[in-house]
């Protein structure tokens, strides 16, 4: 063979063999990746093609399947009512994709899991069609429904915990949406429904999930949090000695006197007294006398600065370090930079309610395949242990104080032991808009035994400024989540 032909053969063997490397890449190295890649429109006709299996509350579905009218997509999702649970679901859209839960656990609501592998091939070999599995909320529909009602056309969120496990018994959020209306991929409905829900439209942005994804000033709510720091650390050693708190205070390294609201028998109150009437003063100074890193550590201890994930991701709640005394006096009063998440501060509620005790909060107990098999458990799981038993115990005579005799006694329920803390954030550059009005909560019963924990935020009341308070707005809405709670147990 003459040199010319000789490279020409080799260069086409170099080809083949390019060819062949491409082609095995293709198929062994980057098949699953294809496979599963969302530009891929056959993924989407898969995933499509038959019904999704449910997610599931007090043993029910709360969504369903039913039959495209138009497009190559077989099935589309459905919602029963949909706003109301949407915080939990998410939506699965066969335009916009999916997101929470729908999301986290599509391969086991679509059957394409591999758990559901074995489960697939026996339906497969007796000509069943494919079946997604389910999945198995741990959320108490009594109590949802009294959290989405008791929001109703406010700017809020609710989230509940069963104290003993960790369990998210309701998560609520106003104003919300209803994921049918797009769950199809009609240029016409479905692409007008999304636009109109989306921020850039919708300043009220709909579709954000309060209860998980934003944070707020906690206000006075956060002095439990402080309190908790305060017995922990030794420095006031039960709730009825006399703190050394003056009234007026003056924070350190300033001419500004921290203010109570109203004439409150703040000047030296004990710890009681305090939570009850809600001191400012003696909150503030007891942050500023513990310091930012002591503080910082026990607000650690009760999830702050970390991503929670139900599966469904909650931010991070806030306590700054490096802060100076003033500036942590500030924090711990939950003004300045302190921002937390309804669920982290029901988290707060719970620890205490749980005699220190923190639970990592959950909302799947299981997966499932679609005949109720289970694939997958969720044991409860401790997630730190803010306070002691008897320092628990101590904020919990605290707590219910505040309910029996201070600020929030609209949260009573009879023949329950309740326990609390009103909350009333500033909101905006020097105060100017309207305040949110915050209530954390536990119920105790008869046995001892504590259910569940509530927190409520309200973000814009529409009552007039002066009446916006954590009492009077979220403290009937946590009763009765949590009375919802009570009498489902019955």
């Amino acid at each position: 063979m003459n040199k010319p032909l000789r490279r020409i053969a080799i260069f086409c063997g170099l080809l083949v063999l390019a060819l062949l490397i491409r082609d095995n890449w293709l198929q062994y190295v980057q098949a699953d990746e294809l496979r599963t890649d969302t530009a891929n429109r056959r993924v989407n006709i898969e995933r499509y093609a038959t019904p999704r299996g449910d997610i599931i509350v007090d043993g029910d579905p709360i969504t369903g399947s039913v039959k495209s009218k138009s497009s190559d997509y077989e099935y589309k999702r459905t919602y029963k009512n949909g706003p109301m649970w949407a915080p939990v679901t998410g939506y699965a859209s066969q335009a916009f994709g999916a997101n929470q839960l729908e999301k986290i656990d599509d391969g086991i609501l679509t059957g394409n899991d591999d758990r559901l592998f074995f489960r697939n091939t026996l339906d497969m070999i007796t000509g069943k069609k494919k079946q997604g599995g389910n999945v198995v909320t741990t959320l108490n529909g009594a109590a949802q429904k009294a959290a989405f009602e008791g929001l109703g056309n406010k700017k809020g969120a609710v989230a509940a915990i069963d104290p003993k496990t960790g369990a998210i018994l309701a998560l609520a959020s106003t104003p919300s949406y209803d994921p049918s209306t797009f769950a199809g991929n009609s240029t016409t409905t479905d692409a007008k429904a999304w636009d109109k829900l989306q921020k850039k439209n919708n300043p009220d942005d709909p579709m954000l999930n309060r209860a998980l994804r934003e944070t707020y000033p906690p206000g006075s709510t956060f002095k439990v949090v402080t309190a908790a720091a305060a017995l922990e650390n030794g420095l006031v050693p039960d709730a009825d000695t006399k703190t050394d708190s003056p009234d007026p205070w003056t924070m350190p390294g300033t001419t500004t006197e921290l203010p109570n609201e109203g004439n409150l028998p703040c000047k030296n109150a004990t710890l009681r007294v305090a939570l009850k009437v809600s001191c400012n003063t003696v909150f503030g100074k007891v942050g500023s006398d513990l310091g930012n890193d002591k503080m910082l550590e026990e607000a650690k201890k009760f999830g702050f600065g970390s991503e929670q994930f139900t599966p469904i991701r909650s931010s991070a709640s806030v306590f700054s370090d490096g802060m100076n005394k003033s500036q942590t006096a500030l924090s711990s009063i939950g003004q300045y930079n302190t921002a937390a998440t309804p669920l982290q501060m029901a988290m707060v509620a719970s620890a205490v309610a749980n005699d220190g005790t923190l639970m990592k909060p959950y909302m799947v107990s299981e997966l499932s395949t679609h005949n109720l098999d289970v694939i997958e458990h969720t044991d409860p799981q401790k997630l730190s242990q803010p306070l002691s038993e008897k320092n628990a115990q101590v904020l919990q005579s605290m707590m219910e104080t505040v309910i029996q005799s201070g600020t929030g006694t609209k949260a009573q329920i009879p023949d329950v032991t309740v326990g609390g803390k009103t909350g009333t954030a500033q909101h905006g550059i020097d105060n100017s808009e309207k305040p949110y009005a915050w209530f954390i909560s536990y119920a105790k019963l008869s046995d001892g035994s504590s259910p569940v924990a509530v927190a409520v935020v309200v973000e814009d009341g529409s009552a007039n400024r002066d009446d916006i308070s954590g009492g009077g707005l979220a403290a009937p809405i946590a009763r009765d989540v949590m009375k919802a709670v009570i009498d489902s147990k019955k």
